[in-house]
């Protein structure tokens, strides 16, 4: 009997090889999407332009972003703002999440009304709340530009000048626009994150709360002792959307202060806009959003590693 000498060829199963066609699309639409903008960022950093079209500079473009006095003011704003806006959100949230964990009379309504500063885009929600305080016709002008409440001449918001710094150049204490720019913003944020932490309270064994009562803690121990170590995975996730959220939006700070008065409420993802639209130097305008995207990377791992531990640890 004469046998075959020749291999059998392998037969072309397409069912093993479905799932990567199923995700073939995604994989185009992330390449369009983000890959090729992240790569054309980083090609865009090491040119500029010049009527005869696009000149290599090296990182000509990092040197000058670094010893211009603005970058290095706004990296002042953006901390003072992150700082602020995140601490004032987060402890809001957790009171608000409290209250309605104990499902007060109309907590449903309550709950509903959370909703609609999360609904509102960031441009519009500037424009709302500079209308609050325009000095013409704004609701609260009244209030603030009264002398015997803000002595000597009231208070103008859009207008009033930053303090004088007490730490060298830092800009702290920050103006007013900048404040009220941190309570716009917190308004905006506040509903995703009070959601977030209410979701994570109702995961808190309510034996565990019932036996610290009985041992006689006070409401004050409880949360520092038991509910706030209990929920932390879920405070610290809303810190990371809060934190990148604050340092990559800009719709607010466009449409409520432009920056001003002055510079003093020029925060990164602002300067960014300005030097690419304003003055159209699109090379440094890239060189600067490389800088917010390793900022973005490093908060990203930083999450991801406390997050890992935390789970370790339990």
């Amino acid at each position: 009997m004469q046998t075959n000498s020749y291999a059998r060829a392998p037969r072309f199963d397409f069912r093993k090889s479905l799932p990567f066609w199923l995700i073939v699309p995604t994989i185009v639409v992330l390449l369009a999407i983000q890959v090729y903008p992240a790569l054309y960022t980083a090609w865009l950093s090491l040119q500029e332009r010049t009527p005869e079209g696009w000149k290599f500079v090296g990182t000509n473009n990092f040197t000058r972003l670094f010893s211009t006095a603005l970058f290095k003011e706004s990296i002042g704003h953006t901390i003072i703002f992150l700082v602020g806006y995140s601490a004032l959100t987060l402890i809001l949230a957790f009171i608000i999440a409290l209250l309605l964990k104990r499902n007060v009379l109309f907590s449903g309504f309550y709950l509903t009304l959370l909703f609609v500063p999360w609904i509102i885009a960031d441009i519009i929600a500037g424009l709302v709340f500079r209308l609050l305080v325009a000095p013409e016709y704004g609701l609260l002008s009244g209030i603030l530009q009264n002398p015997n409440l803000f002595p000597p001449n009231g208070l103008s918001v859009l207008t009033a000048a930053r303090p004088d710094p007490w730490i060298g150049n830092f800009p702290f204490p920050p103006s007013p626009a900048m404040v009220f720019l941190i309570l716009a913003a917190t308004w905006r944020a506040l509903p995703f994150v009070t959601l977030l932490i209410l979701a994570a309270l109702q995961t808190v064994p309510g034996e565990v709360l019932e036996s610290a009562r009985i041992d006689g803690a006070g409401g004050w121990q409880i949360n520092r002792y038991i509910t706030i170590p209990l929920i932390l995975p879920a405070m610290v996730v809303a810190l990371f959307n809060l934190t990148l959220g604050g340092m990559n939006g800009v719709g607010m700070v466009f449409s409520l202060t432009g920056g001003g008065p002055g510079t003093t409420t020029y925060v990164l993802s602002f300067l960014l806009y300005n030097i690419g639209w304003t003055q159209l130097a699109f090379g440094r305008a890239a060189a600067l959003a490389l800088l917010i995207a390793i900022v973005n990377w490093i908060l990203i791992f930083s999450v991801l590693r406390i997050t890992r531990v935390n789970e370790r640890s339990r």
